[in-house]
């Protein structure tokens, strides 16, 4: 298939209110060397194959040196390349072949925390209590008599306390893993660090960031520190909460506006926030702030009619009325992959599903394609931007029975190997359907590849017209021809199992939750199912030229 993307032209300014940006985790994408890790020089040897999705952008999840106590989130040096992936000059002549084939760049930012092995927190460890070195982070003495208990109630994310004790007898804040102690964001060091940061990543060609964990920098650090032990879960809608969503965190994101901006185009960047969605979501999204952040509404919905019209309709209002860009998601390398999660039952736990290896209840692979395929159709067709997941164009599963020995995600050992964690969606993409690691490298791979990757693998799906993979090259390259602006009005439907929404330019998105077929309004442009009639089908969804 031809790929008509425009090329990479640095005077767009807006480019990514309505982009479509794939995700690349670079230690599962492609292996260049053989050492069963994904690396940079992998990455830019599949450009082509990115070019040809139809996407306008690739994000990359943290290439920078890392022990890995999380998947490359625990970070020693914020300006460099982990030489497992790579050397910056790797970096470069990836970014150099991005722009030449159309494709902008954007970079993980982690400003939360560190790798507890980064210069400034082993320089805090051997300074000891008191030193300055220690206030670029959240030291405190402990509770109790002898000061051995946590200095709060604070709780990880990963599982247990957010509080870790040193040998000298105080306690350092980690709302991640241990390996990721917190930083003060109020010490002036850490604001210029990542200010340089930007500036460092912009001054490459970067064309924008992702911000992890947006919402969690500014901390109410006054004595005594206030109870917050239900994580991110409960926050009030006044910006007080303790850690999370402060009002203060705003300050910090006009000032990272104002680097951005010294660029021209303007360097782009999106909030990462996991708390439930509110009215306070979309603020980071603000053009002196961020000007967008993901809306994770739609990858939290169950497969239900009511729970989809809800989520979007409340996301278009509430985001619109702040004048960011708007964002959709349906996987991302933090939660199972959506082909598996909409094929579950309502009502179940997921985590408690992956503890069982996926077998309880067991997914039906036919309807979770036709489900996987019918949700992504619809969320193409939705105004703003749609951020999608390496390997969801293959129409990959969760693995969901990985080996507990070979679990490499935190959240396992810090949950007391209760829950298996994100691992399952990490595994290293199927390339061929033959030879060694499926063509992911030319040896093994860091992650066991379930055999059913010789049936999805690229090379088995590339010119099949009924393939996961060519719905999703048809589906993005007929996005560019049609709406490029926010217009979206809902369409009322004799059914309320079927949803329909009109765009500009006379064309339509219906989406089927029934159990029987419907008529469709106009001529079929593209549908979700490979099968498709005259009729619209049960988990189908089409677009739609009026007639």
């Amino acid at each position: 298939m031809p790929v008509d993307a425009a090329p990479h032209d640095p005077t767009t300014r807006d480019w990514w209110r309505d982009a479509v940006v794939y995700q690349v985790y670079p230690r599962s994408f492609s292996d260049s060397d053989g050492d069963g890790i994904g690396d940079l020089p992998g990455v830019r040897s599949r450009l082509p194959y990115v070019a040809e999705l139809g996407v306008d952008a690739v994000w990359l999840s943290p290439f920078y040196p890392s022990p890995l106590a999380d998947g490359g989130y625990d970070i020693t040096d914020h300006r460099d390349v982990d030489p497992r992936l790579g050397t910056l000059a790797d970096f470069d002549a990836l970014v150099t072949d991005a722009h030449a084939h159309g494709i902008r760049v954007i970079v993980d930012v982690v400003p939360n925390h560190t790798s507890d092995q980064h210069p400034w927190f082993r320089a805090a460890l051997e300074a000891g209590p008191g030193a300055p070195e220690r206030d670029r982070y959240i030291f405190r003495r402990g509770s109790g008599p002898d000061g051995s208990l946590p200095p709060t109630d604070w709780r990880s994310h990963f599982g247990g306390p957010a509080w870790e004790r040193t040998q000298d007898g105080e306690w350092y804040c980690h709302l991640f893993a241990r390996e990721q102690p917190d930083l003060d964001w109020s010490h002036p060091e850490v604001r210029q660090y990542f200010l340089d940061t930007l500036r460092f990543w912009a001054d490459r060609g970067v064309d924008g960031f992702r911000i992890d964990v947006a919402h969690s920098l500014a901390k109410d650090l006054t004595e005594p520190l206030r109870s917050q032990p239900h994580l991110d879960s409960r926050l009030p809608l006044d910006g007080t909460d303790p850690l999370y969503d402060r009002e203060e965190v705003h300050e910090i994101y006009r000032s990272w506006r104002r680097v951005f901006d010294e660029y021209d185009p303007p360097r782009m960047a999106v909030a990462e926030t996991w708390h439930p969605t509110s009215s306070r979501t979309y603020l980071y999204a603000r053009n002196d702030e961020l000007g967008q952040v993901f809306d994770f509404s739609l990858l939290k919905s169950e497969w239900d009619a009511d729970q989809f019209r809800d989520v979007i309709t409340r996301s278009l209002a509430e985001h619109g009325a702040v004048g960011g860009g708007m964002t959709w998601v349906l996987s991302s390398h933090d939660v199972p992959r959506h082909a598996s999660r909409l094929a579950l039952p309502a009502g179940t736990d997921v985590d408690a599903w992956l503890s069982t290896d996926g077998l309880a209840p067991a997914v039906d692979p036919a309807g979770a394609a036709r489900r996987a395929r019918a949700a992504t159709l619809t969320m193409l067709a939705l105004p703003g931007s749609a951020y999608l997941y390496q390997g969801e164009e293959l129409g990959l599963l969760e693995v969901a029975d990985l080996p507990r020995d070979r679990l490499q995600d935190p959240v396992h050992e810090r949950t007391g190997r209760v829950l298996k964690g994100r691992d399952g969606c990490r595994v290293p993409l199927p390339w061929t359907a033959s030879g060694p690691s499926f063509g992911f490298g030319p040896d093994g791979a860091w992650l066991p590849q379930p055999a059913s990757f010789a049936d999805v693998a690229v090379d088995v799906q590339a010119g099949r017209p009924d393939s996961s993979l060519e719905l999703y090259r048809a589906a993005l390259h007929l996005r560019r021809k049609l709406a490029h602006d926010e217009s979206f009005a809902w369409v009322p439907t004799d059914d309320p199992l079927v949803l329909h929404f009109r765009r500009s330019g006379g064309w339509s998105c219906l989406l089927n939750f029934s159990a029987h077929e419907v008529a469709v309004p106009g001529r079929i442009l593209l549908s979700s199912n490979p099968s498709q009639g005259e009729g619209l089908a049960p988990e189908t969804a089409v677009w739609v030229e009026a007639a």
